[in-house]
């Protein structure tokens, strides 16, 4: 019995999606509620999971098409098996008569083929570039699939190389002299939502970005005394995002105009802090939200942002972890930059910048010290906040991280 399987509701306002790509191919035994495809929205990629336990039968679109709530995007046959597939295909391969090392020679092929080892298009692109054999990856993705992470950090050891017959042919390439090869990739659906609203926000907006440096000598210390005792009772690190979210809280009571929007001719001002995280996932960065942030510890903070990075990596944030957001922070440090102007994320009037923490030569009391210093960027619409109202939120910011006892007395 043939079952359709329908794209599902993807959320509020959210009538179509891309395939982004197929998880099981025809032939391949499904279980009930194995995801089969891959969808991307403007915010998420989101797994289509079968209806029913069977084989895979046809797919009805193709990765990269666009899709609408509802359509039919492929079949399965219920109650099928894929037991007779390879039987069937056995002649086929054996007719073809190509060389057994060769074939052996071949990963990627062979995960096509086999199926053994299910590939995003991104994760297949490195693991051609850097000539390994997927099999020996072990995956932390969902269903232990392979994320970008997973194949980076095999480049970084020196595991999970093909094989020398494998990197033959590239190894021939490279001698013939310089490669000018080129390669065109559609953008992903949520690469071209995140170009339209971040050129829109440029359009829209009257931006502006506005820059303070921060002391990290207090925060460090703290977090250096107390972090082995914060892990062990809330079973989660303590970083540093923990105390400037509690920060930001704090400056958006004291500012309300950087928590606020522009709705057609009026301003909507919050009265609850829902912080926008930037994360790093597969496909780039998302924006997961913490909502009422400003009525959270520091450990349900760092909680709630740890559980965003591990489901980003798996590819499992919602459409409802997006949803809203008043104010965002947006961490480059990690990724080393030094300074930047970030871009708020429409309709948010704001968003704050950190960046790496390096020595800098400082004067205090007198003297010239060294101390970890970090620049803090916030970027804002100056259609709605003044000048005087973005240096007084970053002071704000500055002088709770130099004193974080600040945080504790509210002050």
């Amino acid at each position: 019995m043939a079952t359709e399987v329908q794209v599902p509701v993807l959320g509020e306002s959210v009538t179509e999606a891309t395939v982004g790509a197929w998880l099981k191919k025809p032939g391949d035994a499904v279980a009930v509620d194995e995801p089969i495809a891959s969808l991307e929205t403007d915010k998420v990629a989101v797994d289509v999971p079968s209806p029913v336990a069977g084989v895979m039968g046809q797919h009805m679109v193709s990765e990269g098409d666009t899709v609408n709530v509802g359509a039919v995007i492929a079949i399965v046959e219920e109650g099928a098996t894929a037991a007779a597939k390879p039987a069937a295909a056995a002649a086929p391969a054996a007719a073809a008569s190509a060389p057994a090392p060769a074939a052996a020679a071949a990963p990627a092929a062979a995960v096509e083929e086999g199926g053994a080892v299910t590939l995003s298009p991104a994760v297949r692109r490195l693991v051609l570039e850097h000539g390994l054999d997927p099999s020996r990856i072990k995956g932390t993705g969902k269903d232990g699939r392979l994320t970008k992470d997973d194949v980076m950090a095999a480049v970084a050891a020196g595991t999970a190389k093909a094989d020398a017959a494998a990197a033959a042919p590239a190894a021939a390439a490279v001698a013939s002299g310089p490669q000018r090869a080129e390669e065109r990739v559609k953008m992903t659906r949520l690469r071209q939502t995140v170009a339209k609203r971040l050129k829109s926000a440029q359009e829209t907006a009257a931006l502006l970005t506005t820059f303070n440096d921060v002391d990290m000598s207090a925060v460090i210390e703290a977090r250096a005394r107390y972090k082995d005792l914060f892990e062990k009772k809330h079973g989660v690190r303590l970083g540093f995002m923990g105390f400037f979210t509690k920060a930001v809280c704090m400056a958006l009571r004291d500012v309300p105009a950087v928590n606020a929007q522009i709705e057609g001719d009026e301003i909507v001002y919050h009265n609850y802090a829902d912080i926008s995280v930037a994360v790093s996932a597969p496909n780039g960065l998302v924006v997961p939200v913490i909502r009422n942030a400003e009525e959270m510890s520091v450990a349900e903070i760092e909680k709630t942002i740890g559980d965003f990075g591990k489901r980003a990596k798996e590819g499992a944030l919602t459409m409802e972890d997006m949803k809203g957001g008043t104010f965002t922070i947006s961490n480059g440090g990690v990724f080393g930059s030094l300074m930047s102007t970030p871009i708020i994320n429409p309709p948010q009037s704001a968003v704050l910048g950190l960046h790496r923490i390096e020595d800098r030569p400082v004067v205090r009391n007198g003297q010239v010290v060294v101390r970890p210093m970090m620049y803090l960027a916030l970027s804002y619409d100056h259609r709605l906040i003044d000048g005087r109202e973005a240096v007084t939120f970053l002071v704000a910011i500055k002088n709770a991280i130099e004193d974080p006892t600040r945080l504790l007395i509210d002050l």
